[in-house]
């Protein structure tokens, strides 16, 4: 296996995050001898998948060659064709795949490759930048990470209610570069009535990133906040986001909403940021009710951790 190429199919993929939904942001290479001929990343609804625009730039030198691909290649005809099509089509003779499609209209495209003559291998690798289309896949709704910045003893604010900054600057912009990745910002009327959200991606400057997310408001208050489209409980603006082609959320605040999502069971990520401070008492990050004892308490695993700035950037995902 090529390791470069592997590394530009994911980096292709991950190029791509936050542009593809309802399709998953899927990276592929296709490697001539020992060089890499060609590089792709899927397109936005409607557009090519990875493997069309990396066997577009391959070119000839694709027949006989090795196909890398972040996600079983597609097998169905929706708005494009099916990409183990193209790849036959255009002489692939060996393909790395590194998930199986849990779609069921699209799965079976390496079985498809694998009848007719194609050498195929499943590498089994977790790509961060398909996990919440994964996971949204399986269970029918978006992805739902929890995001929230806290002290080292668990507050998210001081008892006056003050909150500006707990993190900072770095973990602020890295928070903006997070937005600009998802399909929509959640909060709840509290937070919209309180802070007046813009929910949006921007730079150290303040100008607008590229990519914006919707900004969705849960509750059931008036806000008055044309910006932000409004739905009055968890599983009404689940199920919207997902016929909108939504997979990917992130519930940004405030405690009470967080803690709905939780006790309703639809936390499947946790990112939080912790900063080198205490406080000693103030507002939790967590409302309250959500358990009394160890045992009924809600378990997450450790993915990853990273340092920004002075703070930690800590991802957990849902414990099963």
């Amino acid at each position: 296996m090529n390791d470069n190429a592997l590394a530009a199919a994911i980096a292709a993929g991950d190029s791509v995050r936050g542009t593809t939904s309802p399709n998953p942001s899927v990276g592929a290479a296709i490697v001539s001898g020992d060089e890499i001929a060609g590089v792709g990343a899927t397109q936005p609804p409607g557009g090519p998948h990875a493997e069309v625009m990396a066997l577009r730039q391959a070119g000839e030198r694709a027949r006989g060659a090795t196909a890398v691909v972040t996600l079983e290649p597609c097998n169905h005809t929706g708005r494009t064709g099916p990409c183990s099509r193209a790849l036959i089509d255009a002489g692939i003779n060996r393909l790395l795949y590194l998930n199986s499609d849990p779609f069921p209209q699209a799965a079976g495209g390496a079985d498809y490759l694998r009848e007719r003559g194609v050498e195929v291998e499943f590498l089994n690798q977790r790509v961060e930048a398909l996990e919440p289309w994964l996971a949204a896949t399986r269970l029918g709704r978006p992805h739902v990470t929890l995001k929230f910045a806290q002290t080292l003893d668990g507050f998210t604010a001081a008892e006056d209610g003050t909150s500006k900054w707990i993190t900072g600057s770095e973990a602020r912009r890295h928070v903006h570069e997070d937005r600009q990745l998802r399909d929509a910002i959640i909060v709840g009327t509290g937070t919209a009535l309180a802070d007046n959200p813009s929910l949006t991606a921007r730079d150290a400057d303040g100008n607008l990133l590229a990519r914006q997310p919707r900004g969705v408001v849960i509750g059931r208050r008036e806000v008055n906040a044309s910006h932000l489209v409004q739905y009055p409980d968890i599983d009404t603006a689940l199920d919207a986001l997902w016929e909108d082609g939504a997979r990917d959320v992130l519930v940004e605040g405030g405690a009470g909403l967080a803690a709905s999502f939780l006790r309703e069971d639809k936390v499947d990520a946790v990112r939080a940021y912790v900063a080198p401070m205490l406080l000693g008492s103030g507002l939790s990050t967590i409302g309250g009710g959500l358990a009394t004892t160890l045992a009924e308490a809600q378990r997450f695993s450790l993915v990853n951790h990273r340092q920004v700035g002075e703070d930690i950037v800590i991802n957990l995902t849902r414990k099963v």
